[in-house]
C-alpha cells in the first residue's frame, strides 16, 4: 500500500532527526504573535463551512491564487464559498514547492484526519466531509486549536481594542490566550482616520489630549490596562524605510501640537516625532517588563487596486529593501543608554537582514538574562524548509541557536498551528543532518535539551518571565 504524504517520518530524513522528532513531537506550543481575532475564540465561533475556516482569513492562500490566475471575486469577492474552495482546490496541486503544499496537507491530515491531497477531482468529497465535521462542537475554533497542543497564544491587539474577549476566554476555556499590543496606530500621524482614533483614545481614557505630554499619559494609562490582562509584548512594524532621529522633547512636542492642528509635517520631522515616540514606547514597555516585537522590512506599498479590493492585509506585500542597520542600532542604544532597553525580537523579511540581526543579539546584552536580543523566527516569506534551515544555520553561526525561541504563525486562520510540527520536523532534521555529519556530538544527552528549548522550553521561560539562567 502506498504509504501517505504526510507518515510519520515526514520531512525527517536521518534516524538521528527521527529520534529528536520524538522528544517535542506532543509538546505544547506557545505561539506569541497571531492575529486571531479574540472575539471568535470567546464566543467559540462555529464555521459555517471550510472556506470560511481555511481560506476566508489567509492571505497566503489568496496569494497564490492570484498568482494561478484566479480572478478576485473568486477570492476575496462575491463568488460564492463553494466556487472559492473549488478554485483553491485547483490552485492547490500547483503549490508543489511552496510551504502551502505542505501545510495544507498537515492540516487535512491532522484536523479532519484527511490523507487524501486535495485537488479539483476530490474537492467536492472533502467539502462534504470537512462540512460535516464542522458541525460538530468538537471543531468550533478553540477544540479546533486545543486539537494542536496550544498552551498560550497572544493575539494582536489595538491600543483601544476591547480586552474583556480575553478574559472571558481564560474563564471559560483551559487555554491561555493574552493580548499583545500592535503598537502602529501610535505613531500613525497623518493617516485619514488619525484624529478619529486620537479622539476615541481620549473619550476612553478621560484625558484631554491637547500636547504631547496628555499623549503620552493617555498611552501609560493604556499600558497598564493591557498588563492587566496579561500582556507581555508589544509588537511595531518597521517598514523599509526606517530611520531613527532622536529629537529634543521640545522639537517632539512641536511636531505634535502642529499634528493636532492637521498641519503636515515634513518627512524629516515626521521621523524626528515618530522616533521620539518609538523611544518612549520602548522605554514605556522596559517599565511594563514586556518583550518589544520589530517587524521589519515588508513592502506594504505595491497594488493600489489589490488594496482596495482586499483590504490592508491582503496578501499582495512583498519584500522591501534590507534595514537600515545603523538606525535600527541608534534606536536600541538610545533605550539601552536609558537603562530601559526591553527585550527584542528582530523579524526580517527580507533575508539579506539576516546575519546583521544574528550578530546583534550579541551586542546589546545584559547580565543574567540569556537571549535578550533575539532574531526571531523565519518569518511570512522565509517561513518554508529552505527559509527556516537558513535561519538555524545563520543563527548558530552567529549567535546562540540554544537561546533561540523558536517559531510563532503571525496568521488569523486557527488552522495555521500546523506551522509548529512544521518548523520542529525541520528543525530536529536540520540538527539531525549536522549530527550525522560530525558537525555536532552524536550524543542524545547533547541534542535532546537544544531541540526541547527551541520547541518550547525557551519560550515557556519567556512567557514566564523567567530570565535568570537556570541550566
Amino acid at each position: 500500500m502506498k504509504q501517505p504524504f504526510i507518515h510519520p517520518n515526514f520531512l525527517l530524513q536521518n534516524d538521528t532527526a527521527v529520534e529528536l522528532y520524538q522528544f517535542v513531537a506532543d509538546r505544547p506550543i506557545i505561539d506569541h504573535h497571531n492575529h486571531i481575532n479574540p472575539v471568535d475564540l470567546a464566543s467559540n465561533r462555529c464555521y459555517e463551512n471550510l472556506t470560511q475556516l481555511w481560506l476566508s482569513l489567509d492571505p497566503y492562500k489568496h496569494r497564490l491564487m492570484r498568482i494561478n490566475g484566479v480572478p478576485e471575486a473568486q477570492i476575496t469577492g462575491e463568488a460564492s464559498d463553494r466556487e472559492k474552495f473549488q478554485r483553491w482546490a485547483e490552485t492547490l496541486p500547483r503549490a508543489l514547492g511552496n510551504p502551502l503544499f505542505h501545510w495544507s496537507a498537515l492540516e487535512l491530515k491532522r484536523v479532519f484526519g484527511i490523507d487524501a491531497l486535495l485537488n479539483p477531482d476530490n474537492a467536492a468529497e472533502i467539502w462534504q466531509a470537512c462540512n460535516e465535521q464542522l458541525q460538530q462542537d468538537s471543531y468550533r475554533i478553540v477544540p479546533l486549536i486545543q486539537r494542536w497542543k496550544v498552551q498560550t497564544m497572544c493575539t494582536s491587539d489595538d491600543l483601544l481594542d476591547d480586552l474583556e474577549p480575553h478574559r472571558q476566554i481564560s474563564l471559560t476555556h483551559d487555554l491561555g490566550v493574552f493580548p499583545s499590543l500592535r503598537g502602529d496606530t501610535i505613531l500613525s500621524f497623518g493617516k485619514t482616520d488619525a484624529q478619529s482614533w486620537l479622539s476615541e483614545l481620549s473619550d476612553q481614557t478621560g484625558r484631554k489630549i491637547n500636547e504631547l505630554d496628555d499623549y503620552q499619559s493617555a498611552i501609560s494609562s493604556k499600558l497598564e490596562n493591557f498588563t492587566a490582562a496579561g500582556c507581555q509584548l508589544a509588537d511595531h512594524a518597521l517598514d523599509p524605510d526606517f530611520h531613527f532621529v532622536l529629537p529634543t522633547k521640545a522639537e517632539a512636542a512641536t511636531y505634535f501640537q502642529r499634528t493636532l492642528s492637521d498641519q503636515t509635517l515634513s518627512r524629516k520631522e515626521q521621523t524626528k516625532l515618530t522616533s521620539y515616540l518609538l523611544h518612549f514606547l520602548g522605554k514605556a514597555y522596559a517599565k511594563q517588563g514586556w518583550t518589544l516585537q520589530l517587524h521589519i522590512g515588508a513592502q506594504r506599498s505595491t497594488s493600489s487596486r489589490l488594496k482596495q479590493l482586499a483590504g490592508g492585509a491582503g496578501g499582495y506585500a512583498g519584500i522591501g529593501t534590507a534595514c537600515d542597520i545603523d538606525s535600527l542600532c541608534r534606536f536600541l542604544d538610545s533605550l539601552e543608554q536609558a537603562g530601559q532597553l526591553p527585550r527584542i525580537i528582530l523579524y526580517t523579511l527580507n533575508p539579506a537582514d539576516y546575519e546583521a540581526m544574528a550578530s546583534l543579539t550579541g551586542s546589546f546584552a545584559e547580565d543574567g538574562v540569556p537571549g535578550k536580543i533575539q532574531l526571531g523566527p523565519a518569518w511570512w516569506y522565509n517561513d518554508h524548509y529552505p527559509g527556516i534551515e537558513r535561519h538555524l544555520n545563520v543563527l548558530a553561526s552567529y549567535g546562540m541557536l540554544s537561546r533561540f525561541i523558536g517559531m510563532t504563525t503571525d496568521s488569523r486562520s486557527p488552522l495555521s498551528f500546523s506551522r509548529h510540527e512544521y518548523f520542529r520536523r525541520i528543525l530536529c532534521n536540520t540538527v539531525g543532518t549536522w549530527a550525522e555529519a560530525g558537525q555536532l556530538p552524536a550524543d542524545m544527552d547533547t541534542l535532546r535539551p537544544l531541540v526541547q528549548d527551541i520547541a518550547y522550553q525557551n519560550a515557556e521561560r519567556w512567557m514566564q518571565n523567567k530570565t535568570m539562567i537556570t541550566h
